[in-house]
């Protein structure tokens, strides 16, 4: 019984760094996508006069030019309701943009795993 112990203990040892990556990369989209919800969704939604807007609304080139160039201008001067009246910049942090930057860029129209935020 020690055997099978040690050996399982050894396959897990030797196994579990290989998988590790994928289980990060996993934990990073779902952590995307929840920020993506949590920021963005209550101003994009279906109905929106503010364009209904999901990772797969734009290809991968279009995400990028929008938070280089237009998410601060079009968001500086937005307050956000949910976050204590304060402009979207604001509510946002550099760390959670980037994080809902890299989901969008990841899982926009042109890749392989397009997403939205449901």
């Amino acid at each position: 019984m020690k055997t099978f112990q040690a050996a399982a203990a050894l396959v897990v040892m030797l196994v579990a760094p290989v998988f590790a990556p994928l289980t990060l990369a996993e934990t990073a989209a779902e952590e995307g996508q929840r920020l993506f919800r949590e920021h963005c969704r209550h101003c994009h939604d279906k109905g929106s006069p503010n364009g209904k807007y999901t990772p797969m609304t734009l290809i991968q080139a279009q995400w990028e030019r929008f938070f280089d160039k237009k998410y601060e201008r079009k968001h500086r001067k937005v307050n956000d309701d949910k976050y204590g009246g304060v402009p979207v910049t604001e509510a946002i942090d550099a760390e959670t943009l980037e994080k809902i930057r890299t989901f969008s860029i990841d899982h926009a129209a042109d890749t392989d795993q397009p997403m939205t935020c449901g």
